[in-house]
């Protein structure tokens, strides 16, 4: 990736703008509702809509008493089980009383009639997101400390002991990757633009090629590095974000989710997601894949990750589906995100190192 796309990228995503034509608040309604919801909060405030993120509109509110994020579903027609606020809203109330690195939540609306969709409101936590795997304008031992946190931060998160956390019924233990595929083809076809001939071709191999599933843990679903805030000068995770996804089920299909920054076909256009393919990373100071998965399988005492092409077949048809996703929420006018219409162009790709990946796990 040539500076030029690491420029566009960084700054596409940073920092927010104005709110977008239909996603306005009505700022009077939720002066009154924060006041009444919002410990210490106190006017006059401002909003501002987040860049980042192609799924749930978020909005920086600047109050007199701090700043506050709000995030909520988007308004139109919505697929089934997407957009879960209120599962973001609960997973990390729950995680914050544990001591995990995540904003702290204040209330959770589910009234229609206050702003005209569900939202929640949490901290604004001060630090830095970075778009970019290479971490431009870092030096190589702080790229490395940075990776390092990340694994640490993903390793504790599967370490929880979810039903002390009060999340024992927040999803099915059993059964994670099979009800993935399953969801993931659904939300796809309900959202296909074009026939893309290897998403098909997934959607009937997968489900037949599931490996037996590791122990249950709390998985985030969709773990990277732009889904975090570090500090503002360290190499530490303060928050991890966009918990829609979240639920109970397979580590290891949650971690090598997040290793396909490794394997992902890099993209000049700068809605997609970012690719360490190419780089030279002992330079950059960045693990190698090998390394990191040898971090992450010492902290959680495991020998090794098998079936790692099923799990990269698997994981990029997933993320295939999911942009997708957006790119039916552009056709049917509810995408949050003014690049969204450029996802179009990525998920072919994906689909075709998916069953690259298949093929190699015995697909024919």
């Amino acid at each position: 990736m040539s500076s030029d796309e690491t420029e566009d990228r960084q700054a596409a995503f940073s920092g927010t703008r104005p709110v977008a034509e239909g996603y306005q608040l009505d700022e009077g309604t939720l002066g009154e509702y924060m006041r009444a919801h919002v410990d210490g909060f106190e006017g006059p405030f401002s909003v501002e809509q987040f860049k980042g993120g192609q799924s749930n509109p978020t909005y920086k509110i600047t109050a007199k008493s701090g700043a506050y994020v709000l995030r909520r579903k988007p308004p139109g027609k919505l697929l089934p089980s997407a957009h879960a606020v209120d599962r973001e809203f609960r997973v990390i109330s729950a995680l914050h009383a544990q001591g995990f690195p995540v904003a702290r939540s204040y209330a959770l609306c589910e009234d229609d009639a206050v702003l005209g969709t569900t939202f929640y409101i949490m901290d604004c936590v001060a630090g830095r997101i970075i778009w970019v795997p290479e971490i431009p304008d870092s030096e190589a031992t702080e790229r490395g400390a940075i990776y390092n946190a990340m694994n640490r931060t993903i390793a504790d998160l599967h370490s929880i002991d979810y039903e002390a956390a009060g999340l024992g019924d927040f999803g099915k233990p059993v059964g994670y990757v099979a009800r993935q595929i399953k969801r993931w083809s659904e939300q796809y076809k309900l959202s296909e633009t074009s026939r893309i001939d290897e998403m098909n071709r997934l959607m009937e191999w997968l489900p037949g090629a599931c490996p037996e599933s590791s122990r249950a843990s709390l998985v985030h679903g969709d773990y990277r590095l732009d889904n975090m805030i570090l500090h503002p000068s360290e190499p530490r995770v303060l928050a991890v974000l966009d918990w829609e996804l979240a639920t109970l089920g397979d580590p290891i299909g949650d971690f090598t989710y997040h290793m396909m920054q490794w394997r992902m076909p890099p993209s000049k256009r700068g809605a997609g997601t970012a690719s360490l393919v190419g780089l030279d990373l002992e330079a950059l100071g960045i693990p190698s894949m090998e390394e990191y998965v040898e971090l992450y399988c010492g902290r959680m005492g495991l020998s090794g990750i098998d079936s790692l092409d099923f799990y990269f077949a698997y994981n990029f048809f997933r993320l295939g589906a999911i942009l997708q996703g957006i790119v039916g929420r552009v056709r049917d006018g509810t995408a949050s995100n003014p690049r969204a219409a450029d996802v179009e162009a990525l998920v072919e790709p994906l689909g075709k190192v998916a069953w690259e990946y298949a093929k190699r796990a015995g697909a024919s």
